[in-house]
């Protein structure tokens, strides 16, 4: 049992005493404890989540390779985590933007907003029968639905309404070749903000079958909270793009709970990582996982 004794003699003793503790030690753990779980939580809902399991994959082989001499690996993995944490904000940049802008949308968070904007259902109703009509025909479409996070450098790329939400209207916009159908249709307060908006396309693969509509769908939900309603103009299948994910093939009650629940639970991330954080706190158990 040579290399068990050369194990512990590598392992410093004095990690191990135990330090004095006061009412100061137990809030700093306690505060550590809760961003850390929070984070876990945060991260199990993003593609960061395969990222970490591997990086933690990494840790354990580097404090094997320590414990076993196994130089050249340990200098290996250690000159990749030099670097490592530049590339991970380069590649996780929008993670990293949703974030923070749900940290700036919690309760904690000093804000001088009145509350959540919520989508009436008159609003609602007309974006569900415009959305159909076009569907019928075939015209496709772009509808961004506000919630809390501001969308005005989309609306800034765009021309400025100030207009009631109409079936009637949103189908006159989209109509193909008209001025204002290449482009989103921006949805803000129950009135369309601005039309022909410019949404950032989505660097995650997605079908064959979906093209630059639904990627920018995909791409304006991973950077705000917003509901993205699209209409293919191929085949007619209406989606629905929220927190990066869409949904394919809805029917118009479908498409209506969709706009309505996200209305009424805006900024559900944040409710969710405050739910499942107090819940697990108290009985252990594991977050919840929002709607996929």
């Amino acid at each position: 049992m040579e290399w068990l004794r050369n194990v512990f003699s590598k392992i410093n003793l004095s990690w191990f005493t135990m330090p004095r503790i006061g009412i100061n030690s137990v809030i700093d753990i306690a505060v550590c404890a809760a961003a850390i779980y929070v984070l876990i939580v945060w991260i199990k809902e993003t593609r960061a989540w395969s990222l970490f399991k591997g990086v933690m994959v990494l840790i354990v082989v580097a404090v094997l390779s320590y414990l076993f001499d196994l130089y050249a690996v340990f200098w290996i993995i250690s000159s990749a985590f030099s670097v490592g944490v530049i590339a991970l904000i380069i590649i996780f940049q929008p993670e990293m933007r949703r974030a923070l802008e749900q940290l700036g949308k919690s309760r904690f968070a000093l804000s001088g907003d009145a509350g959540p904007r919520r989508l009436d259902d008159r609003t609602a109703d007309e974006i569900v029968a415009a959305a159909f009509a076009m569907s019928k025909a075939k015209t496709g479409a772009l509808i961004v639905i506000e919630r809390e996070v501001p969308l005005g450098d989309f609306e800034a790329a765009g021309v400025s309404l100030d207009a009631i939400v109409s079936t009637r209207l949103l189908m006159n916009i989209f109509v193909n070749k008209t001025p204002l159908h290449d482009g989103a249709v921006v949805i803000r307060n129950n009135r369309i903000a601005a039309a022909a908006c410019i949404l950032p396309l989505t660097a995650v693969e997605v079908s064959d079958n979906m093209g630059t509509r639904h990627r920018a769908a995909i791409g304006a939900s991973e950077v705000s909270d917003a509901t993205v309603v699209v209409v293919s103009e191929e085949t007619g299948i209406v989606s629905v793009a929220q927190s990066g994910r869409l949904q394919r093939r809805l029917n118009e009650a479908q498409l209506l709970e969709m706009i309505t629940k996200d209305a009424k639970l805006s900024g559900l991330s944040t409710e969710i990582l405050h739910r499942s954080f107090w819940r697990g706190l108290f009985s252990g158990g594991s977050g919840s996982e929002g709607d996929k």
